[in-house]
């Protein structure tokens, strides 16, 4: 098996591919790493200008020796090329699993909204930086190599339709060409390094544009690293989740085993079944 790893929003370092390929050499050594070299190119904030990464994901999704496509990390980007990118990809392209979560939830959003089969949140690349992290890496070739249902988020229900995003990132993508149908789906959402104040109003519009689109429920993973305000905000995380899905006639379910940090699950995008 060859999985093919591309940076479709900001750039890793060479130590993260060897330290990723050397770990994989143990527990999957049948299966080769595929780093193209943009996920090492530096262009302002970017890993390379706007072409140079629509160009390695499209070339990358459609090489018919490519089984799977792993996103090596997140950071601000993937919106800039995701719908070229998906529209310019194969049937080739939709044989493949893709896998990542925070920026890269607009590839997996616009993957999923074009009829994508093989979409999931979860472990990148990068995540081999985090404290645990190998746990995180391996978590992820688990899914890709075997789709080992044991690494998915334990909660996800069977014959349930589910996705999951960073809550800010799904607020961003929301109305514009990369939104999915998430009408009847259980909705996972994470944040990390946001004010409390910004993850209401995200969530207003998340829960205000989904909640009379049908959306099946939400379940609020980890929200991490909040910075202080100059004002306590007067409510947690989840008062907020519970107080959007009140108001907009969402059911909320249950805390969900997603964030952005090395215990994060997999979910993959669709009907859920167990075993």
């Amino acid at each position: 098996m060859r999985i093919g790893i591309v940076a479709p929003s900001t750039p890793i370092l060479p130590d993260d591919a060897e330290a990723v390929r050397a770990l994989a050499s143990l527990g999957y050594p049948d299966v080769e790493l595929v780093f193209d070299p943009q996920c090492f190119a530096v262009h302002g904030h970017f890993a390379g200008e706007d072409g140079h990464r629509f160009a390695a994901l499209v070339e990358m999704a459609n090489r018919p020796d490519i089984d799977a496509i792993w996103f090596a990390r997140g950071g601000y980007g993937a919106c800039r090329i995701a719908e070229d990118a998906v529209a310019a990809m194969t049937d080739v392209a939709r044989g493949k699993a893709y896998l990542g979560y925070s920026d890269q939830g607009n590839l997996l959003g616009a993957l999923y909204r074009d009829g994508f089969d093989h979409v999931a949140h979860g472990p990148m690349v990068a995540d081999i930086r985090r404290a645990d992290g190998d746990a995180a890496v391996l978590r992820a070739l688990d899914w890709l190599v075997a789709r080992d249902p044991a690494v998915c988020e334990p909660g996800l229900q069977h014959g349930a339709r589910h996705a999951a995003f960073n809550l800010m990132t799904l607020s961003m993508l929301l109305g514009t060409p990369l939104e999915p149908d998430l009408g009847g789906h259980i909705l996972l959402v994470e944040e990390v390094s946001e004010y409390l104040y910004a993850f209401d109003r995200a969530f207003f519009h998340v829960a205000s544009y989904l909640g009379p689109r049908g959306l099946a429920g939400l379940r609020l993973g980890r929200v991490s690293d909040v910075p202080e305000n100059d004002r306590p905000f007067g409510a947690d995380a989840e008062d907020i989740a519970r107080h959007w899905c009140a108001r907009c006639d969402i059911p909320y379910l249950a805390r969900a085993d997603i964030g952005h940090d090395a215990g994060n699950k997999v979910v993959p995008f669709g009907l859920h079944r167990a075993g």
